[in-house]
């Protein structure tokens, strides 16, 4: 997910490879692989000058979130703004392990960041301003879509675009295998099954009717698409796609309390 952040942010031109600094706590090939492939600046963490950074956007593994912000803290100062990608760290959290009224910025890309078609999430902290808040948006729009919301309703995202695209990848499997066996080549099937849910959603996208609209638009009474419409509801349809994301959402919640457990348990 960094690098898809950082293969965007550089495509875009809104930041310059210099202004970005890539550190880890110790893989240093990594780190060099980065930069010869960016044209990034990539730097030890002992060797970060951190007055100059004005960004932080943190993208290591969840488990280790209180350990960085630990060795964060002394060294931040109130003008400067933590961005996470982790999944399920809320901003509450980071902020306790931070100077007070630390800037604090949570986000979540999905996987399509990897081709510039992401759909994040911002939820800004309790001391974001908002022109920070912007800024993040705009650099998270250099690799897709991007939305402001409430903290609370991160894990419903999480249910439709975190988890979205497995959903997706599922269908396209059931498309694919109907198309092998009714004869066609699997690679064919495969990418004509692609290419109509890629125009649908650009229809949704760019037109103002609702689903449901563009849904009925397509059915005729006793048609192809009434016919495949009735076997689809049969076998669960949209109802099990919702199910889906409810519980994608329920696992989420549970997650984020699970990550949390190590604060309550030193308070």
């Amino acid at each position: 997910m960094a690098e898809a952040m950082i293969s965007g942010m550089v495509q875009s031109n809104q930041v310059t490879p210099s202004q970005i600094i890539v550190s880890n706590r110790s893989n240093t090939n990594r780190l060099n692989e980065l930069k010869y492939k960016y044209g990034i600046q990539a730097k030890k963490r002992e060797d970060l000058e951190f007055a100059t950074i004005d960004l932080f956007i943190l993208a290591m593994k969840p488990k280790d979130i209180d350990s960085v912000l630990e060795s964060l803290r002394p060294h931040l100062n109130p003008h400067q703004t933590i961005i996470s990608v982790l999944a399920g760290i809320t901003t509450s959290h980071m902020e306790s392990h931070l100077p007070d009224k630390q800037q604090v910025i949570r986000v979540m890309p999905n996987t399509s960041s990897m081709i510039g078609e992401s759909a994040t999430a911002i939820a800004p902290g309790t001391h974001a301003p908002k022109d920070r808040v912007y800024l993040t948006k705009a650099l998270m729009e250099s690799f897709g879509e991007a939305y402001i919301i409430e903290e609370d309703h991160m894990d419903i995202f999480t249910g439709i675009a975190g988890s979205g695209p497995a959903y997706f990848y599922n269908l396209m499997e059931h498309i694919e295998q109907a198309g092998i066996e009714a004869g066609l080549e699997g690679e064919l099937a495969r990418s004509i099954g692609a290419q109509t849910i890629l125009g649908a959603a650009k229809m949704i996208q760019e037109r103002e009717e609702t689903p449901t609209e563009l849904r009925e638009n397509v059915t005729s009474p006793n048609g192809t698409t009434a016919a495949g419409l009735k076997e689809l509801d049969l076998h669960g349809g949209g109802k099990a796609v919702s199910a889906a994301i409810k519980g994608a959402a329920f696992r989420s919640k549970e997650m984020s309390k699970q990550m949390e457990q190590p604060l309550v348990a030193t308070n």
